[in-house]
Protein backbone atom coordinates (compact mmCIF):
# COMPACT_ATOMS: atom_id res chain seq x y z
CA UNK A 1 0.00 0.00 0.00
CA UNK A 2 1.45 3.50 -0.69
CA UNK A 3 0.81 5.54 2.42
CA UNK A 4 2.22 8.14 0.39
CA UNK A 5 -0.33 8.83 -2.17
CA UNK A 6 -3.46 7.67 0.03
CA UNK A 7 -2.57 10.21 2.67
CA UNK A 8 -2.80 12.86 0.21
CA UNK A 9 -6.77 11.68 -0.13
CA UNK A 10 -7.05 13.58 2.96
CA UNK A 11 -7.14 17.12 4.96
CA UNK A 12 -4.70 17.27 7.80
CA UNK A 13 -3.48 19.94 8.84
CA UNK A 14 0.56 20.56 9.30
CA UNK A 15 2.81 19.55 12.25
CA UNK A 16 -0.11 17.41 13.26
CA UNK A 17 -0.26 14.07 13.71
CA UNK A 18 -4.29 12.35 13.93
CA UNK A 19 -4.47 9.37 15.49
CA UNK A 20 -8.07 9.29 16.68
CA UNK A 21 -9.61 7.96 13.42
CA UNK A 22 -10.69 5.34 15.38
CA UNK A 23 -13.39 7.78 17.37
CA UNK A 24 -13.57 10.62 13.86
CA UNK A 25 -12.01 10.22 10.87
CA UNK A 26 -10.84 13.20 9.03
CA UNK A 27 -11.85 14.90 6.05
CA UNK A 28 -11.20 13.40 2.53
CA UNK A 29 -10.05 16.25 -0.02
CA UNK A 30 -12.50 15.12 -2.57
CA UNK A 31 -15.77 15.56 0.15
CA UNK A 32 -15.53 19.39 -1.03
CA UNK A 33 -15.93 18.67 -4.44
CA UNK A 34 -19.11 16.33 -3.96
CA UNK A 35 -20.46 18.73 -1.76
CA UNK A 36 -19.91 21.79 -4.11
CA UNK A 37 -21.42 19.33 -6.95
CA UNK A 38 -24.76 18.63 -4.88
CA UNK A 39 -25.19 22.57 -3.96
CA UNK A 40 -24.74 23.56 -7.19
CA UNK A 41 -25.66 21.09 -9.56
CA UNK A 42 -28.08 18.64 -7.72
CA UNK A 43 -29.80 20.90 -4.50
CA UNK A 44 -29.63 24.61 -5.80
CA UNK A 45 -30.55 23.37 -9.59
CA UNK A 46 -33.08 20.53 -9.11
CA UNK A 47 -34.49 21.45 -5.93
CA UNK A 48 -37.03 19.11 -5.35
CA UNK A 49 -37.28 17.16 -8.91
CA UNK A 50 -33.32 16.24 -7.59
CA UNK A 51 -35.27 13.04 -5.67
CA UNK A 52 -36.12 11.90 -9.31
CA UNK A 53 -33.01 13.36 -11.47
CA UNK A 54 -30.84 12.39 -9.05
CA UNK A 55 -32.16 9.17 -7.54
CA UNK A 56 -31.87 11.05 -4.11
CA UNK A 57 -34.87 8.58 -3.06
CA UNK A 58 -33.09 5.11 -3.53
CA UNK A 59 -29.56 6.57 -2.23
CA UNK A 60 -29.82 4.53 0.86
CA UNK A 61 -29.90 1.58 -1.12
CA UNK A 62 -27.24 2.46 -3.59
CA UNK A 63 -24.64 3.50 -0.48
CA UNK A 64 -26.09 0.43 1.19
CA UNK A 65 -24.31 -1.71 -2.19
CA UNK A 66 -20.95 0.41 -1.96
CA UNK A 67 -20.48 -0.85 2.02
CA UNK A 68 -21.94 -4.19 1.11
CA UNK A 69 -18.43 -4.57 -0.76
CA UNK A 70 -16.67 -3.58 2.20
CA UNK A 71 -18.41 -5.99 4.57
CA UNK A 72 -18.64 -8.60 2.29
CA UNK A 73 -22.24 -8.64 2.20
CA UNK A 74 -24.40 -9.79 -1.36
CA UNK A 75 -26.58 -7.04 -3.06
CA UNK A 76 -29.44 -5.65 -1.70
CA UNK A 77 -28.78 -5.94 1.88
CA UNK A 78 -27.34 -3.44 3.46
CA UNK A 79 -29.42 0.05 3.69
CA UNK A 80 -27.47 3.54 4.85
CA UNK A 81 -29.56 5.92 7.07
CA UNK A 82 -30.52 6.84 10.44
CA UNK A 83 -28.02 6.36 13.49
CA UNK A 84 -26.32 3.38 14.69
CA UNK A 85 -28.33 3.36 17.97
CA UNK A 86 -31.80 3.48 15.30
CA UNK A 87 -30.01 0.46 14.01
CA UNK A 88 -29.21 -0.92 17.35
CA UNK A 89 -32.82 -1.21 18.01
CA UNK A 90 -33.91 -2.48 14.61
CA UNK A 91 -32.03 -5.53 14.36
CA UNK A 92 -32.86 -6.30 17.95
CA UNK A 93 -36.13 -6.16 17.84
CA UNK A 94 -36.24 -7.76 15.00
CA UNK A 95 -34.55 -10.84 16.85
CA UNK A 96 -36.71 -10.87 19.18
CA UNK A 97 -39.48 -11.34 17.08
CA UNK A 98 -38.01 -13.95 15.36
CA UNK A 99 -37.13 -15.81 18.69
CA UNK A 100 -40.75 -15.09 20.03
CA UNK A 101 -40.29 -17.94 22.95
CA UNK A 102 -36.84 -16.40 24.58
CA UNK A 103 -36.33 -13.58 26.35
CA UNK A 104 -32.76 -13.66 27.23
CA UNK A 105 -30.69 -10.88 25.21
CA UNK A 106 -26.48 -11.38 25.64
CA UNK A 107 -23.90 -8.90 25.56
CA UNK A 108 -20.61 -8.59 27.27
CA UNK A 109 -19.87 -5.47 29.52
CA UNK A 110 -17.40 -4.45 26.81
CA UNK A 111 -19.85 -3.52 24.51
CA UNK A 112 -20.13 0.25 23.81
CA UNK A 113 -22.52 1.62 26.27
CA UNK A 114 -25.61 2.98 23.48
CA UNK A 115 -26.03 -0.88 22.76
CA UNK A 116 -26.86 -1.62 25.79
CA UNK A 117 -29.15 1.51 26.25
CA UNK A 118 -30.92 0.73 23.21
CA UNK A 119 -31.42 -2.84 24.61
CA UNK A 120 -32.53 -1.27 27.99
CA UNK A 121 -35.28 0.83 26.51
CA UNK A 122 -36.30 -1.76 23.77
CA UNK A 123 -37.17 -4.32 27.09
CA UNK A 124 -38.80 -1.33 28.78
CA UNK A 125 -40.64 -0.71 25.26
CA UNK A 126 -42.13 -4.73 24.91
CA UNK A 127 -42.16 -5.05 28.41
CA UNK A 128 -42.87 -8.88 28.29
CA UNK A 129 -40.49 -10.35 30.73
CA UNK A 130 -37.32 -9.60 28.70
CA UNK A 131 -34.12 -9.22 30.73
CA UNK A 132 -30.61 -7.68 29.33
CA UNK A 133 -27.82 -10.03 30.71
CA UNK A 134 -24.07 -8.73 30.70
CA UNK A 135 -21.33 -10.63 31.08
CA UNK A 136 -17.30 -10.23 30.90
CA UNK A 137 -16.23 -10.98 27.24
CA UNK A 138 -14.18 -14.10 28.64
CA UNK A 139 -17.25 -15.47 29.48
CA UNK A 140 -19.53 -14.82 26.23
CA UNK A 141 -18.83 -18.81 24.73
CA UNK A 142 -20.23 -20.78 28.00
CA UNK A 143 -23.57 -18.17 28.49
CA UNK A 144 -24.46 -19.08 25.05
CA UNK A 145 -27.42 -21.52 25.19
CA UNK A 146 -30.89 -22.08 24.16
CA UNK A 147 -32.39 -19.86 26.88
CA UNK A 148 -30.77 -17.19 24.83
CA UNK A 149 -33.02 -15.24 22.07
CA UNK A 150 -29.83 -12.99 20.64
CA UNK A 151 -26.01 -12.13 21.42
CA UNK A 152 -25.57 -8.77 20.83
CA UNK A 153 -21.70 -8.01 20.32
CA UNK A 154 -19.59 -5.31 19.13
CA UNK A 155 -16.47 -7.03 16.85
CA UNK A 156 -13.94 -5.12 17.80
CA UNK A 157 -13.76 -3.53 21.54
CA UNK A 158 -13.90 -0.02 21.48
CA UNK A 159 -11.66 0.53 24.92
CA UNK A 160 -8.97 -2.92 24.26
CA UNK A 161 -9.92 -3.25 20.93
CA UNK A 162 -9.89 -6.50 21.29
CA UNK A 163 -11.35 -8.92 18.02
CA UNK A 164 -13.84 -11.21 18.63
CA UNK A 165 -13.71 -14.25 16.56
CA UNK A 166 -17.39 -13.42 15.28
CA UNK A 167 -16.97 -16.85 13.06
CA UNK A 168 -16.59 -19.13 15.95
CA UNK A 169 -19.50 -17.25 18.18
CA UNK A 170 -21.99 -17.28 15.09
CA UNK A 171 -21.18 -21.07 14.80
CA UNK A 172 -21.67 -21.99 18.66
CA UNK A 173 -25.13 -19.31 18.83
CA UNK A 174 -26.32 -21.01 15.73
CA UNK A 175 -26.15 -24.17 17.26
CA UNK A 176 -28.35 -23.13 20.19
CA UNK A 177 -30.85 -21.31 17.96
CA UNK A 178 -29.28 -18.15 19.18
CA UNK A 179 -29.19 -15.39 16.91
CA UNK A 180 -26.49 -12.91 16.58
CA UNK A 181 -26.16 -9.37 16.10
CA UNK A 182 -22.36 -7.93 15.10
CA UNK A 183 -21.63 -3.98 15.62
CA UNK A 184 -19.05 -3.24 13.14
CA UNK A 185 -18.41 0.36 14.23
CA UNK A 186 -14.64 -0.50 14.77
CA UNK A 187 -14.74 -2.60 12.20
CA UNK A 188 -15.69 -1.05 9.02
CA UNK A 189 -12.68 0.58 6.68
CA UNK A 190 -10.18 -0.91 9.69
CA UNK A 191 -10.04 -4.53 9.27
CA UNK A 192 -11.32 -7.12 6.64
CA UNK A 193 -15.24 -8.22 7.55
CA UNK A 194 -17.04 -10.75 5.67
CA UNK A 195 -20.35 -11.02 6.58
CA UNK A 196 -21.61 -14.41 4.39
CA UNK A 197 -18.45 -16.24 5.61
CA UNK A 198 -18.92 -15.68 9.26
CA UNK A 199 -22.59 -16.00 8.86
CA UNK A 200 -24.25 -13.37 11.14
CA UNK A 201 -27.92 -12.88 11.27
CA UNK A 202 -27.94 -9.56 11.39
CA UNK A 203 -24.44 -6.66 11.39
CA UNK A 204 -24.93 -2.75 12.25
CA UNK A 205 -21.87 0.23 12.00
CA UNK A 206 -21.30 3.48 11.53
CA UNK A 207 -19.49 5.68 8.58
CA UNK A 208 -17.73 8.76 10.61
CA UNK A 209 -15.05 6.49 12.18
CA UNK A 210 -12.63 4.76 9.88
CA UNK A 211 -14.75 5.24 6.52
CA UNK A 212 -14.22 9.08 7.36
CA UNK A 213 -17.97 10.19 6.16
CA UNK A 214 -17.66 13.41 8.53
CA UNK A 215 -19.33 14.04 11.66
CA UNK A 216 -23.00 12.93 12.34
CA UNK A 217 -22.71 10.48 8.96
CA UNK A 218 -25.57 8.12 8.81
CA UNK A 219 -25.28 4.59 10.21
CA UNK A 220 -26.23 1.26 8.25
CA UNK A 221 -27.64 -1.91 8.52
CA UNK A 222 -26.89 -5.59 7.00
CA UNK A 223 -29.66 -8.14 6.90
CA UNK A 224 -29.20 -11.94 6.31
CA UNK A 225 -31.08 -12.97 3.21
CA UNK A 226 -32.47 -15.86 4.93
CA UNK A 227 -34.43 -13.03 7.32
CA UNK A 228 -34.68 -10.69 5.13
CA UNK A 229 -38.35 -11.45 3.45
CA UNK A 230 -39.41 -12.64 6.89
CA UNK A 231 -38.74 -9.60 9.65
CA UNK A 232 -40.91 -6.96 10.03
CA UNK A 233 -39.90 -3.44 11.03
CA UNK A 234 -40.47 -2.04 14.16
CA UNK A 235 -40.09 1.35 13.28
CA UNK A 236 -42.83 2.71 10.68
CA UNK A 237 -41.87 5.42 8.51
CA UNK A 238 -42.85 6.44 4.88
CA UNK A 239 -39.67 5.82 3.30
CA UNK A 240 -40.25 2.04 4.36
CA UNK A 241 -43.43 1.71 3.16
CA UNK A 242 -44.47 -0.64 0.44
CA UNK A 243 -45.99 2.32 -1.77
CA UNK A 244 -44.99 5.61 0.31
CA UNK A 245 -46.36 7.98 -2.21
CA UNK A 246 -49.97 6.29 -1.99
CA UNK A 247 -50.18 8.12 1.52
CA UNK A 248 -52.17 5.12 2.73
CA UNK A 249 -53.09 5.47 6.50
CA UNK A 250 -52.50 1.88 7.22
CA UNK A 251 -48.48 0.80 7.08
CA UNK A 252 -47.44 -1.99 4.91
CA UNK A 253 -43.37 -3.02 5.05
CA UNK A 254 -41.34 -2.59 1.85
CA UNK A 255 -40.20 -5.90 0.20
CA UNK A 256 -36.17 -6.28 0.97
CA UNK A 257 -34.08 -4.39 2.55
CA UNK A 258 -35.97 -1.23 1.62
CA UNK A 259 -38.53 -2.47 4.82
CA UNK A 260 -35.55 -1.11 6.96
CA UNK A 261 -35.59 2.34 5.83
CA UNK A 262 -37.88 5.09 8.14
CA UNK A 263 -38.00 8.65 7.29
CA UNK A 264 -36.31 11.18 5.39
CA UNK A 265 -32.42 11.10 5.52
CA UNK A 266 -29.56 13.65 4.82
CA UNK A 267 -28.96 13.60 1.26
CA UNK A 268 -25.81 16.10 1.93
CA UNK A 269 -24.41 13.49 4.50
CA UNK A 270 -24.83 10.99 2.13
CA UNK A 271 -22.83 13.19 -0.37
CA UNK A 272 -20.16 13.22 2.22
CA UNK A 273 -20.22 9.57 3.04
CA UNK A 274 -19.85 8.82 -1.16
CA UNK A 275 -16.77 10.68 -1.29
CA UNK A 276 -15.11 8.86 1.40
CA UNK A 277 -16.05 5.60 -0.05
CA UNK A 278 -14.67 6.30 -3.13
CA UNK A 279 -11.38 6.25 -1.77
CA UNK A 280 -12.18 2.72 -0.71
CA UNK A 281 -12.94 1.10 -4.05
CA UNK A 282 -9.05 0.54 -4.60
CA UNK A 283 -8.30 -0.09 -1.08
CA UNK A 284 -7.31 -4.30 -0.37
CA UNK A 285 -8.70 -4.29 3.37
CA UNK A 286 -6.09 -7.68 3.60
CA UNK A 287 -2.86 -5.65 2.93
CA UNK A 288 -4.55 -2.66 4.97
CA UNK A 289 -4.93 -4.39 7.92
CA UNK A 290 -1.38 -5.90 7.44
CA UNK A 291 -0.15 -1.94 7.43
CA UNK A 292 -2.21 -1.62 10.54
CA UNK A 293 -0.56 -4.02 12.79
CA UNK A 294 2.91 -3.06 11.56
CA UNK A 295 2.28 0.15 12.74
CA UNK A 296 0.25 -0.91 15.79
CA UNK A 297 2.86 -3.41 16.71
CA UNK A 298 5.74 -1.22 16.36
CA UNK A 299 3.80 1.51 18.60
CA UNK A 300 3.42 -1.14 21.24
CA UNK A 301 6.79 -2.07 21.61
CA UNK A 302 8.34 1.76 21.49
CA UNK A 303 6.42 2.78 24.37
CA UNK A 304 7.01 -0.57 26.01
CA UNK A 305 10.59 0.27 25.71
CA UNK A 306 10.80 3.49 26.38
CA UNK A 307 7.78 5.03 28.28
CA UNK A 308 6.70 1.99 30.85
CA UNK A 309 4.55 4.48 32.65
CA UNK A 310 2.26 3.24 29.81
CA UNK A 311 0.39 -0.21 30.59
CA UNK A 312 -1.09 -1.93 27.91
CA UNK A 313 -4.61 -2.85 27.00
CA UNK A 314 -5.17 -4.35 24.04
CA UNK A 315 -4.21 -7.97 23.41
CA UNK A 316 -0.40 -7.86 22.20
CA UNK A 317 -1.25 -10.09 19.20
CA UNK A 318 -1.76 -7.86 16.43
CA UNK A 319 -4.11 -10.60 14.89
CA UNK A 320 -6.01 -10.08 18.05
CA UNK A 321 -7.38 -6.85 17.67
CA UNK A 322 -8.43 -4.13 15.52
CA UNK A 323 -6.65 -1.08 14.36
CA UNK A 324 -6.96 1.21 17.54
CA UNK A 325 -4.66 0.16 20.67
CA UNK A 326 -5.42 1.55 24.34
CA UNK A 327 -3.08 1.76 27.41
CA UNK A 328 -3.42 2.17 31.25
CA UNK A 329 -2.17 5.13 32.64
CA UNK A 330 -3.44 6.71 36.10
CA UNK A 331 -3.69 10.40 34.59
CA UNK A 332 -4.65 9.00 30.85
CA UNK A 333 -7.01 12.66 30.90
CA UNK A 334 -4.51 14.87 31.57
CA UNK A 335 -1.40 13.09 29.61
CA UNK A 336 -4.58 13.06 26.73
CA UNK A 337 -5.14 17.04 26.48
CA UNK A 338 -1.20 17.51 26.71
CA UNK A 339 -0.63 15.41 23.59
CA UNK A 340 -3.50 17.65 21.97
CA UNK A 341 -1.38 20.62 22.64
CA UNK A 342 1.58 19.40 21.20
CA UNK A 343 0.20 18.27 18.08
CA UNK A 344 -0.73 14.73 18.49
CA UNK A 345 -4.06 13.76 18.56
CA UNK A 346 -5.48 10.65 20.36
CA UNK A 347 -8.87 10.19 22.72
CA UNK A 348 -9.57 9.25 26.03
CA UNK A 349 -11.62 6.92 27.67
CA UNK A 350 -13.23 6.56 31.26
CA UNK A 351 -11.70 5.89 33.85
CA UNK A 352 -8.15 5.96 32.87
CA UNK A 353 -7.91 4.52 29.25
CA UNK A 354 -6.04 6.41 26.15
CA UNK A 355 -6.28 4.72 22.71
CA UNK A 356 -4.31 6.43 19.34
CA UNK A 357 -6.45 4.81 16.33
CA UNK A 358 -3.60 3.38 13.92
CA UNK A 359 -4.88 4.71 10.48
CA UNK A 360 -2.34 3.39 7.43
CA UNK A 361 -4.53 5.29 5.16
CA UNK A 362 -2.56 8.60 6.07
CA UNK A 363 -0.10 7.65 9.12
CA UNK A 364 3.45 5.77 8.24
CA UNK A 365 6.26 4.74 10.55
CA UNK A 366 7.79 8.09 10.91
CA UNK A 367 4.44 9.48 12.89
CA UNK A 368 4.44 6.93 15.39
CA UNK A 369 7.89 7.38 16.14
CA UNK A 370 7.40 11.04 16.43
CA UNK A 371 4.57 10.34 18.42
CA UNK A 372 6.30 8.11 20.74
CA UNK A 373 9.12 10.54 21.01
CA UNK A 374 6.10 13.45 22.48
CA UNK A 375 4.95 11.10 24.83
CA UNK A 376 8.17 10.16 26.61
CA UNK A 377 9.00 13.95 26.82
CA UNK A 378 5.66 14.61 28.19
CA UNK A 379 6.07 11.89 30.67
CA UNK A 380 9.65 12.99 31.98
CA UNK A 381 9.07 16.69 32.32
CA UNK A 382 5.23 15.72 33.91
CA UNK A 383 4.06 18.89 32.02
CA UNK A 384 0.49 16.82 32.29
CA UNK A 385 0.10 18.21 35.73
CA UNK A 386 -0.85 21.61 34.65
CA UNK A 387 -3.91 23.39 35.80
CA UNK A 388 -4.71 23.59 32.01
CA UNK A 389 -4.92 19.82 31.61
CA UNK A 390 -7.39 19.01 34.39
CA UNK A 391 -10.36 20.72 33.71
CA UNK A 392 -12.66 18.29 31.81
CA UNK A 393 -14.53 19.00 28.87
CA UNK A 394 -17.64 18.96 27.55
CA UNK A 395 -16.68 15.97 25.36
CA UNK A 396 -13.91 14.00 26.48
Amino acid sequence: MNYKLTKNFFKIPKNLIYLNGNSLGPLPKNTKKFINNFLDNEWGKELVRGWNKNNWFIYSKVLGNKISKLIGAPKDTVVVGDTLSIQVFQALSASLDINKKRKIILSDKGNFPTDIYMAQGLINLKDRGYKLKLINSDEIEKNINEKVAVLLITEVDYRSAKLHDIKKLTKLCHKFGVLIICDLAHSTGAIPINVIQTKVDFAIGCTYKYLNGGPGSPAFIYVAKKHINKIKPSLYGWHGHKSPFEFNLKYEPSSGIDKMRIGTPSILSFKSLESSLKIFENIDMKLLKKESDFLTDLMINEIEKKCPDLKLLSPKLSSARGSHIAFIFEKGYELVQDLIAEGVICDFRSPNIIRFGITPLYLGKSDIIKSVKIICNILSKKVWTKDKFIKRALVT
